[in-house]
């Protein structure tokens, strides 16, 4: 009895001093997509750079003013004078504010006001729009758009994770848990467990984030906690499966909770260092949101089998058979025997018509998963607009379009170049020469607050209307470009357009110059400088995006490799490895076929992020593979005591009750990540939670069983079970059905 109770004591005692990190993620945590990109990409090179041409670090919203007439003077100057009070009446406003510039057809007018890029920053945005509405002449429609405005409306999104998220899981998993037991007590000691599991989880995670040792965001936390929920949850129902067998044949309840690890550890720590191992592979990653996700995930799920196989079986300990009550199980070894481990119910009628009619059912299962593969084609990952990324009502996306509609499209995030000082005019003639680019600016620190722009030979700064423009903020022997773009900052012509000028100015018309990395004199030549490197917002979005369709090429297939080595050194086979491994990659092709579809004539979703794949495939194919493990781990054990057919048919029996709930559990966990109205959660959380039921109703029900079934012992090759070692009848084809 000392020994349950100090697991409890120590698991408790660490969950208590984790449980205030809930509510702390946000100081290690960064929602920037800047901070993600490989250190090589072109747009971390410019953002490394910016500091050199700035003054702060702070994040430009772009304010907008609409109305259905032209301004008036008045106005206009009513709006100024709001702009005025801004420093001293807002907090997070930076001094360098501009002035509001009327729009040609005169109904819209604009300005840029930086604010502090810290946790605040959503406050900040509240406060500005706010300030500036309450101002505002009557008529007058205010928006906060922006770098960041589309920064707040995330961080906004991400808001209800601590609270709205977990609430949602465990509300789902506690009605699923106690229908499934029709127990209170029960279901509150699983989620507990899990829980524990979380908090634990989260407090080890959040220190390594404090150290440096990988990145969170919000993004990644919303994924770690539905992810251990789920885990813990499936691993605490496959050890209660087994602890309440045990009871049913002994009194001790000491020896049926060792029996219960016992039986329990093997699958629960393959399973576990399974999806380990997909999730680590995720640090082969050119991006740090998904490199850092791999490990962070990696200590949820070790802290998800540490729990259910010590603080859950000690928590059982203590009550005994009470923890099941009402149905608290009984103690009836000859029934047991009777039974020789088959339950009798649904499970055991399903298993004899499978191995009845084993051929036909694989082959209509598997052509019903072909068919939905074809629903693939419509599902666009390319990646999406900055201003789709949050779904619902967006104040950064209304004022992007009032922008568009007046402005030029880039206003406000325009692609910052950074150059040869030589270089300077030669590549401001190549930007201005493509279409796409509106206008071209040159970064002058000296140039006075609010002053009006100049323009000389193409190239604008801001000084004294008549005057020369001031001289270019130079910084190792470079100056910063800022090239407004025709169309908005985050849709597909503007990313051709940066893509168009990275080729230009790579490629001719500027000359050799002093290069970014020291001073030096501007050469002569046809050729830009090699130097010369386009970054801003929506080269953030190409490089994020080719980043991950890399990624998604290279790690898709070294996860199913190494998964499959570990399948292969559990089962001691290599067939029945691979049939697994086929199985759940159709199902995974299967629930992205339905997903494409569903989000292109259903939920009208503009296309997907170019991770949602890669992330769905670590999870199904990882968490996925777990089913399998559970039923298969089970059936080679009754296949050595009575040989492949029959444990087939024990083994689905057996494990089909406790499969089946820890499916649902899984997929609704993951379901519920849908309450975070970001588009790739919801994503994410679509594919996953179906493509779970798919694997747990379709694929390990009825597919693997039937398929194992048809091959025989030849699935076991080249073990000694495939040579008919192990139980007696029942080992090959025409072996007796079950009674």
């Amino acid at each position: 009895m000392l020994v349950p109770a100090l697991l409890i004591i120590v698991w408790v005692g660490v969950g208590g001093i984790g449980g205030p990190y809930f509510g702390k993620v946000s100081e290690v945590s960064s929602n920037d997509q800047t901070t993600y990109l490989p250190s090589s990409a072109e747009a971390t090179l410019v953002q490394e750079r910016l500091a050199d041409f700035r003054d702060s670090d702070a994040i430009p919203a772009v304010v907008v003013a609409t109305k259905d007439t032209a301004f008036s003077d008045a106005e206009l100057e009513t709006l100024a004078d709001a702009l005025d009070s801004l420093p001293g009446s807002v907090e997070g406003v930076s001094d360098d504010i501009s002035p509001f510039i009327p729009s040609e057809d005169g109904l819209a007018a604009q300005a840029f006001v930086p604010l502090d890029s810290g946790e605040n920053l959503s406050d900040h945005v509240n406060a500005l729009g706010d300030h500036l509405r309450d101002a505002a002449p009557s008529g007058v429609t205010v928006y906060v758009t922006g770098p960041a405005g589309f920064t707040a409306d995330l961080v906004n999104g991400f808001a209800g994770i601590d609270g709205l998220l977990l609430g949602v899981a465990l509300i789902a998993v506690f009605i699923i848990l106690v229908i499934v037991y029709r127990s209170l007590l029960l279901p509150v000691a699983v989620l507990g467990t899990s829980m524990m599991a979380l908090t634990v989880a989260l407090l080890v995670n959040w220190w390594l984030a404090k150290w440096g040792v990988f990145m969170l965001s919000g993004q990644t936390q919303g994924i770690l906690f539905i992810l251990v929920i789920g885990a813990a949850t499936d691993y605490s129902l496959l050890y209660v499966s087994r602890y309440r067998e045990q009871l049913r044949l002994t009194h001790d309840k000491g020896e049926a909770t060792m029996r219960a690890i016992r039986g329990s550890i093997e699958p629960i720590l393959a399973s576990g260092f399974t999806v380990i191992a997909g999730l680590l592979c995720l640090l082969l990653s050119d991006l740090k949101s998904n490199s850092s996700l791999g490990p962070v995930a990696a200590v949820g799920i070790v802290f998800s089998m540490l729990a259910a196989l010590t603080l859950l079986p000690a928590i059982l300990f203590a009550f005994g058979r009470a923890a099941f009550w009402p149905r608290r199980p009984r103690y009836e070894p000859e029934v047991v025997a009777e039974e020789h481990g088959m339950p009798r119910g649904v499970w055991a009628r399903l298993a004899a018509w499978i191995r009845s009619h084993h051929r036909p059912i694989w082959i209509v299962t598997t052509l019903a998963l072909v068919a939905g593969l074809f629903g693939a084609t419509h599902l666009d990952a390319s990646g999406v607009a900055q201003s789709e990324l949050v779904l619902g009502v967006s104040e950064a996306r209304d004022g992007q379009a009032a922008l568009g509609e007046h402005f030029p499209g880039g206003s406000g995030s325009p692609a910052m170049v950074v150059t040869p000082s030589g270089s300077l005019q030669r590549t401001a003639d190549a930007l201005l020469d493509n279409p796409g680019v509106d206008s071209v600016a040159v970064v002058a620190l000296d140039a006075p607050s609010g002053t009006a722009p100049v323009t000389a030979d193409g190239i604008t700064a801001f000084g004294p209307p008549g005057t020369e423009p001031p001289a270019p903020t130079v910084s190792r022997g470079d100056v910063l470009l800022q090239a407004t773009l025709t169309d908005a900052a985050d849709s597909d012509a503007a990313q051709q357009t940066v893509r168009e000028l990275r080729e230009a100015l790579a490629s001719g018309g500027a000359g050799a110059g002093s290069g970014g990395t020291g001073s030096g004199s501007a050469g002569s030549g046809d050729a830009l400088d090699q130097a010369t490197l386009v970054g801003g917002v929506t080269a953030t979005a190409i490089d994020t995006n080719d980043a991950s369709i890399h990624d998604r090429a290279l790690i898709i297939p070294i996860v199913l490799a190494v998964i499959l080595v570990i399948l292969m050194m559990l089962l001691r086979s290599i067939v029945a490895p691979i049939i697994l491994i086929a199985t759940t990659v159709l199902s995974f092709g299967t629930a992205l076929g339905v997903a494409g579809w569903m989000f292109k004539h259903v939920f009208d979703f503009p296309g997907a992020d170019p991770a949602v794949p890669l992330y769905s495939f670590v999870f199904l194919v990882a968490l996925g593979i777990d089913y399998n493990i559970f039923l298969m781990t089970r059936v080679r054990e009754e296949s050595l005591r009575h040989g492949t057919l029959e444990g087939i048919s024990r083994g689905l029996a057996i494990t089909g009750g406790v499969i089946t709930s820890a499916g649902l559990v899984l997929a609704a966990t993951f379901a519920a990540l849908s309450v975070i109205p970001i588009l790739f959660l919801v994503q994410i959380a679509f594919i996953v939670a179906f493509g779970v039921l798919l694997d747990t109703f379709i694929v390990r029900s009825l597919l693997v069983p039937a398929l194992a079934t048809d091959i025989g012992r030849a699935i076991w090759w080249p073990s000694r079970l495939s040579r008919g070692g192990g139980g007696g009848a029942g080992s090959g084809p025409g072996s007796a059905t079950i009674a």
